[in-house]
């Protein structure tokens, strides 16, 4: 049986997310868009900060709706992760790309452009990231009921 996720590991989750994208997007970010790696790293803590708070608010309708359908998330459907995945990151862009254009001093469609990039790495991360972290927890959850 699945064990519902507290809202401790909820922030866990979203913190473990969070950091590697961070020590990913960070330096590329800085050497792509030409800017100091203290401003890239800057915004991309403003853009984590964003993320970790939709992500928490995200996965929990999510899993509702989850176990509303009776579907538990060890037993996801590719086609469910992908979908998961995908509205994830567009409620993402609403919230990212003004931020991004005013940090920048540029305009939405530039940042709208940049958003994409952004998009382009983070639906296969989403979705590895979030295969592993379930694979990782329903294996720990099998030894703690051993």
């Amino acid at each position: 049986m699945k064990q519902e996720k507290s809202l401790y590991e909820r922030l866990l989750h979203a913190v473990l997310f969070e950091i590697v994208a961070l020590l990913l997007c960070a330096p590329v970010m800085s050497w792509l868009l030409g800017v100091s790696f203290a401003h890239a790293g800057a915004l991309t803590l403003m853009i984590s900060l964003v993320a970790m708070s939709w992500n928490v608010i995200f996965n929990t309708v999510f899993d509702r709706l989850e176990r509303r359908w009776k579907a538990p998330a060890a037993e996801r459907s590719f086609a469910v992760r992908i979908a998961h995945a995908v509205v994830f990151e567009a409620g993402l862009i609403l919230a990212v790309v003004p931020m991004a254009a005013w940090w920048l001093h540029i305009g939405l469609i530039e940042a709208f452009v940049l958003d994409i990039g952004l998009v382009l790495f983070f639906l296969p991360y989403t979705l590895v990231f979030n295969w592993c972290y379930d694979k990782l927890r329903a294996g720990m959850l099998r030894r703690a009921t051993c």
